[in-house]
């Protein structure tokens, strides 16, 4: 039978391309599960088979601790010295001490057990392989052919012996694949339990359509051209931006071919996706504005604080500038990374309107100036009192019909107007600054007892109420102090209950 060993070994060695140690551990595994089975009795087996010849032994096994050692848990496995020494003179705490038993025949073997033992290695071992070969290719592109279908989605043979899943929800809706067909996807994941798939594709990844551009434009590769960012609905419309610094070149163009033929090769693998080429700008709002193609924008408001823009167009191209379902202003957003709100040119003009008239009524009544003016200040792009009261005062005399007279006296009434409510601030903190009990907690200081209080914490009892992410953006305080002073105030909560548990 130590022939037949050795042949199963070299049979399966050469034809999966595995080390022929797997295997022999493989079916030293499935001798000794045998054996134990023929046993019938609790015990540890370990089979050696020599690697030359196919010979092989059968021994029980026992771990071997100390004397006064407690951890031996079960005789059956485990053996103090005392005992072991009986077994093997040579015996070492932590060893094994082995003794030699008979041997069950490999050809009487339960042959299903051996079969499945080793299938299961040489699944592990090819897994394993794949996962080596693979683990430096995240976010490539790979290409193979479809082996096989299931419910849960397409097995690829991508070569070298190694397959890829490719789920449905990686897939384009509605896109037809069958056993045979070439297709390229992109590595999304390597899955490390060699319990499942090894290899995840992914056709639906804005980084799919990017590595995708990468085949047709050589330019890209040729660090040319660079793809700033993509944003895909998958098999319907996508946007992509890129930009070069080579001014000789027209990226835009590049990436479209000569009448069309390298974009609509993309458009192809992509089951007829409509993809629009932007050009990338450092210009946020021109950036935005070459994103939201093909519609064009009249007018854009920028919200810097907000990370957000209003966008007007035309009337009768409002439904193109949003898109069916709103396609086309997401995939825009997506891309530039801002929020982006539609809005029709009338509708901005009213906007506009508004907030104009509510930053004159503003300036009307805390300056105490001319609508004509404060319709000015507005229109030069001044919001607040804060803007005109420390701006330099060049800014104020560029508007046209200010004077230096003028200019003065708006940036004194501005900044009286500052000065008033900074006092109104301070008498308002004195009314309903902190109270005693605050600032009896050896953790407050004065100065942190009213920076709370300006914040509307000026009780014992309000600081115990907060939590620590409530406290955390208070000058003065952070992550530690802030748990710290809170846990303070709260000791008050735990002697309440202590005393009327007594």
């Amino acid at each position: 039978m130590a022939a037949e060993i050795i042949k199963v070994v070299d049979t399966v060695s050469e034809a999966k391309d595995v080390e022929r140690e797997v295997l022999f551990e493989a079916i030293e595994n499935a001798i000794a599960s045998a054996t134990k089975k023929k046993y019938q009795e609790n015990m540890d087996v370990r089979v050696i088979i020599d690697r030359e010849t196919g010979d092989y032994k059968t021994f029980r096994q026992w771990m071997v601790f100390e004397d006064d050692s407690r951890e031996l848990e079960d005789p059956d496995i485990e053996l103090r010295m005392i005992d072991a020494v009986d077994i093997q003179k040579d015996a070492s705490p932590g060893e094994y001490v082995l003794q030699e038993i008979e041997s069950v025949d490999f050809g009487r073997i339960g042959a299903q057990i051996a079969k499945q033992v080793i299938v299961q290695k040489v699944r592990e071992a090819e897994k394993q392989k794949t996962i080596d070969q693979f683990k430096d290719n995240l976010g490539e592109l790979v290409s193979g052919i479809v082996k096989r279908v299931d419910r849960n989605g397409f097995y690829i043979d991508i070569g070298n012996n190694s397959e890829a899943f490719l789920p449905r929800r990686e897939m384009i809706a509605k896109e037809a694949m069958r056993p045979q067909d070439r297709i390229k996807a992109l590595l999304k994941e390597i899955n490390t339990d060699l319990k499942g798939p090894p290899l995840i594709l992914s056709r639906v990844m804005p980084e799919f359509l990017i590595e995708l551009f990468k085949i047709e434009v050589p330019e890209i590769t040729q660090n040319l051209i660079e793809i700033v960012g993509a944003s895909r609905d998958p098999g319907l419309r996508a946007k992509i931006a890129v930009r070069s610094d080579d001014k000789r070149i027209d990226a835009v163009g590049a990436c479209v071919g000569m009448r069309g033929s390298r974009v609509q090769s993309v458009s192809n693998e992509l089951n007829g996706e409509r993809i629009d080429i932007i050009l990338w700008s450092d210009n946020d709002a021109q950036y935005v504005v070459n994103a939201m193609s093909p519609a064009n924008v009249v007018s854009i408001v920028v919200d810097e604080e907000n990370q957000s823009m209003d966008i007007a167009v035309e009337e009768a191209k409002l439904s193109q500038a949003i898109g069916r379902g709103g396609q086309n202003i997401r995939l825009a957003s997506e891309l530039t990374q801002w929020k982006l709100n539609i809005l029709s040119e009338s509708e901005a003009l009213e906007k506009d309107d508004a907030e104009l008239k509510e930053i004159t009524d503003l300036f009307v009544e805390t300056l105490s100036v001319g609508e004509d003016v404060a319709i000015l200040l507005a229109q030069e792009g001044f919001t607040t009192i804060e803007q005109v009261a420390y701006v330099p005062i060049s800014e104020l005399e560029k508007i046209e019909g200010f004077d230096e007279k003028l200019v003065n006296e708006l940036r004194e009434r501005a900044q009286d107007k500052l000065l008033i409510e900074a006092i109104s601030t301070e008498e308002n903190l004195d009314e309903h600054g902190p109270e005693e009990d605050l600032l009896k907690l050896k953790s407050v200081d004065e100065e942190l007892a009213y920076s709370l209080a300006r914040n509307g914490i000026n009780t014992r009892e309000k600081l115990a109420e907060q939590s620590v992410d409530e406290l955390i953006d208070i000058e003065g305080l952070n992550e530690e102090i802030a748990a710290e002073i809170i846990m303070e105030a709260r000791e008050i909560w735990f002697d309440e209950d202590n005393s009327n548990k007594s």
